[in-house]
């Protein structure tokens, strides 16, 4: 959940927008860089099994989950390696047992793997060449890979911090006891669902227990009871008498106890308590209301994500595509703005379309936002849509439709108009027309 609201389905959308000395924005360049990175996206990591937006979801998850992901930067020519692409930019992803927890050389400023200046800025890090659950040689086999050609993605949250920590730190021990509680409840709704009974044995009138009973050859009868409706047990011995074991499951507690710590839980992960819980309970203005604010948690997410992880991956294609000349860059494109970028991050969904669509129109009639941001808050891309509309009104002219969505179709009401029918002349416009042409 994490994940599809901060990274989603298609990724974090990337929009190239190089200037020209005149500010507007170089079409040609951004087109050639669009098209270059379309063919990237489809093997953007050296074993060729995952797309970009698969990619950065792995990376996402792996940085909510563990705390921390990495990824090594391979520009250019490496030997061994094939990028598959036009530019030749990869890279590799790495988990954190990858770079050793453990690693501490205190001579070469090496602490948690991470080696680092005197600063502290990181220089370098201690990768494993192989996985180390796999390695079989009793010493490590590691590699230094430059901080320079290494994306570490972390949550830290506190200054100096070196490695990431999971963001269900705070939370495990809670969310463990809601499984041990859910088995406990489930075991006990089994118990309870499996009807047992059993046989009280008294003395009656004080005096002892006589057995069971006996048939005429004096052997116990069979202890078994056929249960049905109307039953009736007429051969207990004297004595006896059957109970029911009920154990008062399943607990009509269970669920408002579990909703009241999984709403601990979501908020202990910057989660939503209604995704968590899948509870969609409740009036459009509480549900609004918690959207809102929590839409903030995960836009906070988002930028970390994109500051760690898609900018710098952006910026190192836009290089490497004009160091090898697969998109070079015009001579009229200002210098700076080659790699000016819009990232596209999901939007907030609509709880009510109609109530969000009338709220948007009024807003962009007004002027008070952009139709352009309008579009990329419903999670589209202005000009991909701007393209449909044009090819789709053009299909529509060539087959003499009219629809409503055309603006020019519409009267001042907003109605569909009429289509326009030209008038049959009539004979005193016939009349006319002939002086005239006599005069």
């Amino acid at each position: 959940m994490l994940v599809n609201n901060t990274v989603g389905a298609q990724g974090i959308g990337v929009e190239f927008q190089p200037r020209t000395a005149t500010g507007e924005i170089h079409t040609e360049y951004a087109a050639a860089l669009s098209a270059a990175w379309r063919d990237w996206q489809r093997r953007p990591e050296v074993r060729w099994q995952y797309s970009y937006p698969r990619c950065q979801r792995l990376l996402a998850r792996t940085l909510y989950r563990d705390g921390e992901a990495f990824a090594q930067r391979l520009r250019g020519r490496v030997p061994g390696l094939d990028h598959g692409t036009q530019v030749p930019y990869s890279l590799e992803l790495l988990e954190p047992d990858m770079v050793p927890m453990d690693l501490v050389d205190e001579a070469r400023g090496i602490r948690q793997g991470i080696q680092r200046n005197a600063w502290g800025r990181p220089t370098g890090y201690w990768v494993h060449k192989d996985h180390p659950g796999e390695a079989t040689r009793l010493q490590p086999n590691l590699k230094v890979i430059l901080a320079e050609d290494m994306l570490h993605l972390a949550h830290l949250s506190r200054i100096g911090q070196l490695r990431g920590v999971t963001r269900f730190a705070s939370v495990i021990g809670r969310i463990e006891d809601i499984k041990d509680y859910e088995e406990s409840e489930r075991i006990a709704a089994k118990v309870a669902a499996m009807l047992t009974g059993y046989v009280k044995r008294q003395a009656p009138d004080g005096g002892g227990y006589e057995g069971p009973l006996k048939d005429d050859n004096g052997n116990d009868l069979p202890r078994q009871v056929s249960l049905s409706p109307g039953t009736i047990i007429d051969t207990l011995a004297v004595g006896e008498e059957i109970g029911l074991i009920d154990s008062k499951r399943p607990n009509p507690n269970l669920i408002t106890f579990r909703n009241g710590q999984l709403r601990a839980f979501a908020a202990g992960i910057s989660a939503s308590y209604s995704s968590v819980s899948r509870n969609y309970d409740g009036t459009y203005s509480s549900q609004r209301q918690e959207l809102v604010e929590q839409w903030v948690h995960y836009a906070c997410l988002t930028d970390d994500f994109v500051t760690m992880a898609v900018q710098p991956t952006v910026e190192d294609f836009i290089k490497t595509a004009e160091a090898y000349q697969v998109v070079p860059r015009p001579k009229d494109v200002l210098a700076g703005t080659e790699d000016d970028v819009l990232y596209v991050a999901p939007s907030m969904p609509w709880i009510d379309m109609a109530k969000e669509a009338t709220a948007w129109l009024t807003l962009s009639q007004a002027g008070f936002i952009s139709e352009v941001e309008v579009i990329r808050k419903a999670g589209r891309n202005p000009d991909t849509v701007l393209e449909q509309v044009a090819e789709w009104r053009r299909k529509v002219k060539e087959k003499d439709l009219r629809f409503s969505s055309d603006v020019t179709n519409q009267n001042a009401s907003g109605l569909p108009s009429p289509p326009k029918q030209s008038a049959a002349p009539t004979q005193s416009n016939n009349d006319d027309q002939e002086d005239n042409a006599d005069e």
